[in-house]
């Protein structure tokens, strides 16, 4: 009796474990389709954002180095910026800036109110120098244009509203004394958040159009520094800040004399040399004047290349070699000197050269003829 228990409960155990494999085969069959992975599907495409993308790019907050011309045809034509990869960090949405792309090279939504243009003078110069500019071209950019002296002058004060500050350096003309001048002029711009700084002396006519117009072809987030030079090949200086002074280099820098422009992203890498009165320092270190170190910090410590630009002009130049029909295209004018004063550009207008000897008033009445002191010009007139 005992023998045949023991036999049915061994046959109903082996009975049930023949059921449950069963059934665990037939479970994958019986389950739902909808149960199943599916495969990841991809996502939606919007096709209208490429045609947006080809008018319009967001600028990241990197930098694209600008080249120099070949050396040997550096004062005759523009150099194009080198197409150096734009770092793709991802810009803050209240910093991003939308800017027309014009072939490989990014440009500037720019306004006038966007450039700083620091003009350098001396109080001596106040009256004979400064009262023209202040007359003509200054007047169209009072906001824009900072004056920077080494004295207070009420009456200067009293007959714009330009800024004037007085950096309280020398009056002397010699290198300590400029590059004083020169240091202001970079932390006052650094200050003022502006995206250009642009330099010019107080000799210099800035043709307010054309200098906006050639900004406005590069972004202020690239390294570009803007100039010409004075010498037809690169200075060559005692190394004395990455070195004891035993090794030399060479670097190219735009004159003072004729401007130069600056943006604001290489205005900014500039800060370890020129900020905070160390641009003086710099300057004793290589002992050059203030346009040479401005030339060294950014060629030779920085490596960002000189873009040459034939539209600055200086009193160093034949200006009358300046063809007629381009003059109200360049940047800046000039005009020559005590013992040069013909060196002026050859443009016809309302006014006589005794009248007028800079030319200065001419190029202005042909730009602004609604300036209340502008004289009809007549056709056939004769300086």
């Amino acid at each position: 009796m005992h023998i045949a228990s023991v036999g049915v409960s061994k046959s109903c155990f082996l009975f049930s474990l023949a059921f449950c494999s069963l059934l665990l085969l037939f479970i994958p069959a019986l389950q739902s389709p909808t149960q199943q992975l599916d495969p990841p599907q991809p996502r939606p495409q919007n096709k209208s954002a490429p045609a947006r993308q080809s008018n319009h790019a967001k600028l990241p907050g990197g930098t694209i180095g600008a080249g120099g011309t070949n050396l040997a045809a550096g004062l005759s034509k523009t150099s194009e910026v080198q197409k150096t990869p734009v770092r793709t960090e991802s810009p803050s949405p209240k910093r991003a800036v939308e800017v027309k792309i014009s072939g490989s090279r990014p440009t500037d939504r720019l306004e006038l109110k966007d450039i700083f243009i620091a003009v350098k003078t001396t109080r001596k110069y106040h009256r004979s120098r400064l009262d023209l500019l202040i007359q003509t071209w200054v007047s169209q950019a009072k906001e824009q244009t900072y004056i920077f002296t080494d004295g207070e002058d009420k009456e200067l004060h009293k007959k714009t509203a330009t800024n004037i500050i007085n950096t309280n350096c020398s009056a002397a003309h010699n290198r300590q004394a400029l590059c004083c001048k020169m240091s202001v002029e970079y932390d006052k711009f650094i200050e003022s958040q502006k995206k250009w700084f642009c330099h010019v002396d107080d000799d210099d006519y800035v043709i307010l159009p054309s200098l906006l117009r050639l900004l406005s072809s590069y972004h202020h987030s690239q390294d570009i520094y803007l100039g010409r030079p004075s010498l037809d090949h690169p200075i060559e200086a005692a190394e004395r800040v990455k070195s004891d002074g035993t090794d030399s280099v060479k670097f190219w820098f735009a004159t003072g004399g004729a401007g130069f422009c600056i943006s604001r992203g290489l205005a900014l890498k500039m800060s370890p040399w020129a900020s905070l009165g160390n641009f003086i320092s710099t300057a004793e270190k290589i002992r050059l004047p203030d346009d040479c170190t401005i030339g060294y910090i950014i060629e030779a410590l920085l490596e960002v290349t000189l873009t040459h630009t034939h539209l600055f002009h200086s009193h160093l130049e034949n200006l009358q070699k300046l063809p007629v029909s381009t003059v109200l295209d360049q940047v800046t004018l000039s005009y020559g000197g005590f013992q040069n004063r013909r060196n002026v550009v050859s443009i016809v207008g309302g006014f006589s050269l005794a009248e007028d000897p800079t030319r200065f008033k001419t190029v202005h009445c042909l730009l602004y003829p609604d300036t209340q002191w502008c004289p009809k010009f007549k056709s056939g007139h004769k300086n």
